[in-house]
């Protein structure tokens, strides 16, 4: 469980795609059936307030930016959400900068 806590731990932080160059803030951490963990990185909006497109990435090809999360992360393991009874209708509260 010790490596599943560190890809959480992604969550809400600034990354850079090593192979591409691509960067903005992991949204998501997947698990899937076939041993991949990958991070979706939101790159949030252009000058023009347009949401841009969110990439998917191995977690091995992703470099920190930052030291922090954006915003406080949810608790997985224990309350409501760890539980399933709080989910993205009510939002965390995000953290002063």
């Amino acid at each position: 469980m010790v490596h599943v806590k560190k890809h959480l731990n992604l969550l809400g932080m600034k990354v850079e795609d090593k192979v591409t160059g691509f960067k903005g803030v992991v949204a998501s951490i997947s698990f899937d059936l076939y041993g991949c963990v990958q991070a979706i990185v939101n790159p949030g909006a252009d000058k023009d307030g347009k949401l841009m497109d969110q990439c998917w990435f191995d977690v091995s090809r992703l470099a920190l930016a930052s030291d922090e999360p954006v915003m406080e992360r949810p608790d997985f393991e224990y309350g409501p959400q760890a539980e399933g009874k709080k989910g993205a209708a009510e939002k965390p509260k995000f953290m002063k900068a």
